[in-house]
This record gives C-alpha cells, structure tokens and sequence, in this order.
C-alpha cells in the first residue's frame, strides 16, 4: 500500500524552516565581527579563508574553519590558514558561544588582549606555533570551562599567572618553547584534572613547589630547560599515574628523593644537566616499567645500586659525567632490553665484566672517561647489533680481542687513550660498516695491517702516539672517503706514496714525527682546495716545498719543520688565504724573509727558524701580519736593523683579549697545532698553542741597531727574545709596558747604560736574561727583580747591587750574619715564625736545603725581603760544608 505523505500546516512549516536557518546560518553579527578581524590580515586574500566574503550565503557551511550550532558560531580552526595578523581585533564578545578556538601554525603576532576572558564558553584554545609576544593575561582564568590551553612555541614573557590555577577543568597545559620568567605558581596545585604539564624551554626560576604533587592525574610532567633551582620535591612520588618526568638541563641540586620510586607507571625519567648529587637511590629499581633512565651530567656520587638491574623492561641507561665509582654492577647483565649504555665520564673503577656480552640488544656501549682496567672482553663480540663502542680514556690494557672483528654493525669503534698493546687485529678489517677508527694513544706495536684498507666507509682513521712499525700502506689511498688521517708519533718508515693525492675528500693529514724518508712529493699543493691540515713535521724528507698551491686554498695548518728541505719559500703560499699556522722551522730553506706572507689575514703562527734565511727584513706600505701571534726567525742569518713598520702592523700584539673565558688552543676538535719556542731559557715544544700566546723571537741571527721602542707597544707580548744579535744602545724604557710578558732575553748583544728601573713593574716576569752586554749601574730592586739570580746579570763588569754584589748600597748585610733584625713590615715576629717553620719544614723529607729554599722563594715574593738575603747566606754555607765533605 503507498503510503501518504503526512500534511502539515503553515504554521509547522514555517518553524521548521526557522529551525533550520538557525542551525545552519551564522548571525549577521558574528559573521561581520569575522569579517572585520579578516580586514585587519596582511594577506587578505590568503586562499584558505578567500570563502569569508559579505557575499557568501551561509557562513556555517560556506566559511572555511566556521562550525556552528544553534546558529552561533560554536568552533573556529583555521590552523594552517597562513594567517599574517595580530588578536587586537579578534571579535571576543562577538562570539560569545565558542567553544572551541585551534589559530595555531600561523603567523599571529602581539599580545593576547586581556578581552580573551570574555569567551565564558570556551573548551579548547590553541594558539601554538605563532608570533605572540608580552604576557599571558590574568583575564585567563575567566575561562571556568577550559580543559585545554596551548600557547606553545610562541614568544611569551613575563610570569605565569597564578589564575590559571582558577581553572578547575583544565586536563592539558603547554607553554612550552617561549621566554616566560619568574617561579611556577603555587596556584598550579589547584588543577587536579590536569594529565599534562609541559613548561619546558622557558626562563622559570625558583623550586619547584611542593604543590605540584597534588596533581594525582597527571601523566607527563615536563619542566626541562629552565633556570629551576632548590632540590627536587619529595611530593613527586605522591603522582603515581605519571608515566613521563623530564626535569632535564636546570639548575636543581640535592639528592634524588626516594620517593622517585613510588612512580610505578613512570616509563621515562630523565634528571640530566642538573648538579643532583648524593648517591642513586635503590627505589629506582621498583620503576619496573622504565624504559628510560637519564641521570648523566651530575654530581652523583656513590656506586651504581645493583637494583638497577631489576629494571628488565630499561632501554636506554645513561649514568655519564658523575662522580660514580666502585665496579659496574654485575646486576646490570639482567638488563636484556637494554640498547644505550652510557656510563661515561666517571670514577668507575676495576674491569668491564665479562658478561657485558649478554647485553644482545645494545646498540650504544659509551664507558669511555673512567679509570676501568683489565682487558677489553672478548665477549663484547656477541654484541652484534652494537653501532658505537666507546672504551676511549681508560687504563684497560692488553691487546685488542680478534672477536671484535665479530661486530659487523659497528659505525664507530674508540679505543683511544688506554693503555692497550699488541698489534692492531686483521679482524678489524671485516668491520665494512665503519667510519671512525680511534686506536691512539696506546701502546700498538707492529704493522698496520692492510686488512684497514677494506674499510671502503672509513671516513676518520686516528692512529697517532703509539709505537706502530713498517712502511705506510699504499693501499689506504684507495679509501676514497677518508677525511682524517692521523698517523703521527709512530715509527713508521719508508716513503709516503704519492697516491695518497687522490684522496680527494682528505681534510687532515698528520704524519709527524716518524721515520718517513724520501722526496717530498709536488701534489700536496694540488690539495689545498679540500686539505685543511699538512703536518709531515720531525721526518726525512727532502727536496723542495711544493709550489702548486692555488687560488681558494682551503689550507690552515702546514707544518714541516725537522725536515731537510731545501731552496726557497714558495710564492704560491700567499693563496692560502685561510692558512693559520706554518711552520718551516729546522730545514735548510735559503731565502730572504718572505715579507709577502704578510698579507695572509688569519696567520697567527710564523716559525721560519734554524734554516739559511738572509738579509735584512724589508717592510712594504701595506698592511701586514694583522693576526700574527707569533713569529720566530731565529738560528738565520738575518742583518741590519730592525724596522719599525713591522711591529707597527702586528695588532695582534697590541691589544690584549680580555673575552676570552677558559683556555682555547689553535686548532679544532681533531688537530691540535703545535709549535717549538725557546722560552724561559729553554726549547720547549708547545703542544697545544693556546690563542693567547703571542712570542717573538729573533735571537741568534746579525741584526744590528737599536732595538726599536716601539716593542713597547705590543703589550699583549708574553715571551721576547732578542739574545745573540749585535744589538746597541740603551735597553728602551717603554718595554715597561709589556705587561704580560712572563720571559725577556736581551743577551749576548751590545746594549749599555743602565737596566731600566721601570722594568720592575713587570709583575709577571718569571725570566729575565741581560747577560753578556756591556750594562752598567745598580740592578734594579723590588717585584720580580728579587727573584733573579746572578747568571741574570753576569757579563755586564759595570753592574752592582743584589744579586751580583754582597750589598744593596747602603744596607749591606753580611752572609755570615744570622741576627734577627726588627721587622719593618708591619708583621708580627710570631706570624713570621709561624710562616718560617711551616715552609721550613715542607721542605724536611727533601733536606734542609729545599727546606730553606721554599722560604727564599715565599719571601722574596713578599714584604720580608731583608730575610732573602739571610737565606742566601744559609744556602751557601750548606753548599760549601757538602762539597767540603764529598772532598774529604
């Protein structure tokens, strides 16, 4: 039978009609205050809102974003929308129905209006990843429906305001990634609903406060990256549903509470970068669930608790840079699930156990920076899904286990700075998947086997500073890839094949220091556009420097000094525009000074001594060495007068760097520059050169003249040697200015007059040197002149006072005469006592001589000067009855 539609009135049919408008269509109201925000938009015509138009026939359904119900506006999400605006003219009371309001992923810059608490109704806010700026308003907390508010990722400031502890309902708060300030409010205590709270990447201070304990509900509670200070609230353990804690890189002190072990639920605990000290507690082996545990970069202290091993379902653990010591736990075998094991940067002691192998899961083994012995375990060659083994600055010994061979995932295998010996194991050749090798500093003898050179992924080879033997592998020059090639202070021999140019990625190559012979080869200045690093120093090569280098040399490193090169200096040099240290030294180079280096702008290191160089030292007008730090052209054969252009362009020297926090050394993570000095009298080799450092010397050579006064004005000078010169005239008094300079050698010249009495303002002066010129007068008294002995002054007839006569003018003191005089330092005669006998006898388990010696030095360092002179005598004495007795 067919059915009938039912009839119904006019009446019915107009309600409908009207319920159906209102469901679906906006209010004129709203849709205009829409509009009039859009107006304000720098992208007007963004295509994402282009549907907002006046001539759009419904906004309900036409707008893009725009959901409404009853005929209000109720949700608004246009993220994404790439929407260039601000909220000053956000229609707050407009929409006085929406609940839901997602504006993230846009470009909203300004503030948030305080009107934002007008939105009574709202549910949902998300206004992350924008521009915003200034502070969260108070007005927030109007917002009694809220139960989610995200702002992350924006450009917040200023403090949290405690309103939003008025927001009962609220289940997620993110304020992550933007500069807010000033404590976490108490008031957060309040949000007992609240699952999420994620306040990390910002600028809070202060402790975090008790009362965040009270937030039973929570599941993740992320406040890393702040200034967070205080010890971490024991009310923590009271959150027992809270599966995540991050309170990583703040500032937070004391002990790790127990209570931590009351989080059953807790999968990822991460406390790193704090200065937590104390001992790890056991009750962390309760958190069975854990799958996390990060506590490196502390202060812990204490052995690692053996309940850690009851943590079976742990996948990563890292205990790094603490003041852990004793053994690692044999409990930490039970840990099969484990795939990061970082214990770095400890006091562990004893040996790696041998059951580490059972650790099958592991992909990152990091036990380098502690002081662990014994053997490296053959059982580590189970771990065959192992990708990084660091074991580097350690005391293990012994050779390296041919079962290493077995791990054939490895990418990185450190076994640096130990001291292991033996040969390097074939087996390492199977490891295809390797790009860094670090086997230095040990104690590896004989060859490299050529196996290495399957090792086609090799990218860092570092071999230096063991007693490796044989000729250097041809075959290495087919590693393609390989960047770093460090095979210094070894005894390799033979000559270094000229295939090793073709390695066209090759960054540093080290090969000092071992018995290497031959000619050297042309093609090292075909690789200045990729070779950074040339140190072939302390072997026998010979021939002539290449000459080939080129236009965009990439080149900051090249050393050859100990050599037995010959000819000149080449002029292609001056294309290694980014060249930092060269060092020629201890050659046969014959060649005038190379004044064209000069217009390098990053030399810093220019060592040219001990070869045939000649001449006098011509100057140009232009600017030269503007970076230079230092310069040694001694042991040469260099003439005439020093110019004074030359040191009036060197601005390195003349200005100290007073920035500089904590010593930084030429070079970088994977070269270290080194340079030879004589210095403090001595040949001393720096290993490292600190940036600091600034040396000139000039000694041994025939120049002749004044020495210029303009030395005086490199004042951030620290070692000057002018000795063995045929210098004249009087010792410049604007040396006074040399500041900083720790070593002064003027001997074995020309110069008279008087020593300068302003010297003695050169506080750090450690060594002075004037002997052998023809000086005259009364040496100079106070500060460090105190301290330097005879050999300081002899050769000079003309010169009188301590230490080269028995007096100081009128107060002569006999060194046979032990009478206490009064003291006129204002110190009184028991301190001094006290002081005497104490350095006296620090000195007992060495002799009397040392004893008194201590004192000398702690007293010509201070007030009592009179007593050195008493000391003096003392020590004589003592010498002259021992050689007596040895006579006798």
């Amino acid at each position: 039978m067919m059915m009938v539609p039912k009839k119904i009135s006019l009446l019915q049919f107009f309600t409908l009609l009207f319920l159906f408008t209102i469901t679906f269509t906006a209010s004129t109201e709203e849709a205009t205050a829409l509009l009039r925000w859009k107006a304000t938009f720098k992208n007007q015509n963004n295509s994402l809102l282009a549907s907002w138009t006046e001539i759009s026939s419904n906004a309900c359904s036409d707008w893009y974003g725009v959901i409404c119900f009853n005929g209000r506006v109720n949700r608004l999400n246009i993220t994404n929308a790439g929407v260039i605006g601000t909220l000053y003219d956000f229609p707050f009371s407009s929409l006085p129905f929406l609940e839901y309001v997602d504006l993230s992923m846009n470009n909203l810059s300004g503030t948030i209006p305080p009107e934002i608490g007008k939105l009574a109704n709202l549910v949902y806010l998300d206004l992350s990843s924008n521009q915003i700026s200034g502070p969260i308003p108070p007005q927030i907390g109007s917002l009694a429906k809220l139960e989610t508010l995200y702002i992350w990722d924006n450009h917040l400031n200023g403090s949290i305001p405690g309103e939003i502890g008025y927001l009962r309902s609220l289940t997620m708060l993110s304020l992550y990634t933007n500069f807010l300030t000033g404590s976490i409010p108490t008031s957060l205590g309040n949000l007992s609903s609240l699952s999420l709270l994620l306040l990390y990447e910002n600028c809070l201070s202060g402790p975090i406060p008790e009362e965040i304990g009270n937030l039973r509900s929570l599941t993740n509670l992320e406040l890393d990256t702040n200034f967070l200070n205080g010890s971490i609230p024991a009310s923590l353990g009271n959150l027992t549903n809270l599966s995540f804690l991050s309170l990583v890189d703040n500032h937070l002190s004391g002990p790790i509470p127990g209570e931590i072990g009351h989080l059953r639920s807790l999968t990822e605990l991460d406390l790193s970068y704090n200065t937590l000290d104390g001992s790890i507690p056991a009750s962390l082996g309760n958190l069975t669930n854990l799958s996390l545990l990060y506590l490196h970069e502390n202060h812990l202290s204490g052995s690692i608790p053996s309940e850690i091993g009851y943590l079976r379902s742990l996948n990563k653990l890292a205990l790094s840079t603490n003041f852990l010591t004793s053994c690692i736990p044999a409990s930490l075998v039970n840990l099969t699930n484990l795939s990061l094991l970082s214990l770095y940067n400890n006091h562990l002691s004893s040996h790696i156990p041998e059951e580490i192998g059972n650790l099958r899961s592991l992909i990152v083994l990091n036990l380098s920076n502690n002081i662990l012995n014994g053997s490296v375990p053959a059982s580590l060659g189970n771990l065959t899904n192992l990708s990084l083994l660091y074991l580097y600055s350690n005391h293990l010994s012994g050779p390296i286990p041919e079962e290493i061979g077995n791990l054939r995932s490895l990418t990185d295998l450190e076994l640096d700075t130990n001291f292991l010996n033996g040969s390097i194991p074939a087996s390492l050749g199977y490891l295809r998947n390797l790009q860094a090798l670090f086997l230095h500093g040990n104690n590896l003898t004989e060859e490299i086997p050529s196996s290495l050179c399957n090792l086609t992924l090799l990218k860092n080879l570092y071999l230096e500073r063991n007693n490796l033997k044989g000729k250097f592998l041809q075959c290495l020059s087919n590693i393609s890839g390989l960047s770093v090639l460090m095979m210094s202070q070894n005894n390799l021999s033979g000559e270094i094949p000229s295939s090793i140019c073709n390695l066209t990625l090759l960054q540093i190559l080290d090969l000092g220091r071992n018995n290497l012979k031959g000619e050297i080869s042309q093609c090292y200045g075909n690789m200045s556009g990729h070779l950074e690093v040339l140190d072939m120093h302390h072997n026998n090569l010979f021939g002539t420097l290449p000459t080939t280098f080129s236009i965009g040399s990439v080149l900051k490193s090249f050393n050859l000094r100990g050599n037995e090169l010959e000819g000149r200096i080449p002029r292609s040099l001056a294309n290694c525009k980014q060249l930092q240290v060269l060092d020629l030294g201890d050659n046969y180079l014959n060649d005038t000074f190379p004044m064209w280096l000069g217009t390098l702008p990053n030399l810093k290191v220019l060592s040219l001594r001990s070869n045939k160089l000649h001449g006098a030292i011509r100057t140009s007008r232009i600017e030269n060495f503007p970076e230079l730090q230092i310069i040694d052209l001694s042991y040469n054969a260099f003439t005439e007068n020093l110019p004074t252009s030359l040191f009036q362009q060197l601005k390195a020297m003349r200005t100290i760097n007073q920035t500089l926090k904590g010593p930084r050394y030429l070079g970088d993570g994977y070269y270290q520059d080194s340079v030879t000095l004589a210095t403090k009298g001595r040949n001393l080799e720096l290993v490292r050169i600190l940036t600091v450092y600034t040396a000139i010397d000039l000694s041994s050579n025939r120049f002749e003249g004044q020495i210029p006064s303009i030395m005086g004005d490199l004042t951030a000078l620290r070692v000057l040697n002018l000795s063995h010169n045929g210098f004249q005239g009087h010792i410049p008094k604007s040396l006074r200015n040399l500041s900083l300079v720790e070593s002064l050698d003027l001997s074995s010249n020309q110069l008279s007059g008087e020593i300068p009495q302003q010297l003695t303002s050169l506080t750090s002066l450690a060594f002075l040197n004037l002997s052998h010129n023809h000086l005259i007068g009364c040496i100079p008294q106070g500060n460090q002149f105190d301290t330097f002995e005879k050999n300081s002054y002899e050769g000079n007839n003309g010169l009188c006072g301590f230490p080269v006569s028995k007096g100081r003018g009128n107060d002569r003191i006999s060194k046979t005469n032990y009478t206490v005089f009064a003291l006129d330092d204002q110190e009184s005669t028991s301190e001094f006592l006290n002081d005497f006998w104490k350095a006296a006898l620090m000195g007992y388990g060495s002799g009397l001589f040392i004893g008194l010696s201590i004192v000398y030095f702690m007293i010509s360092y201070g007030k009592l000067k009179w007593l050195a002179r008493i000391i003096e005598g003392l020590e004589h004495k003592i010498i002259t009855r021992r050689k007596k007795k040895q006579r006798g």
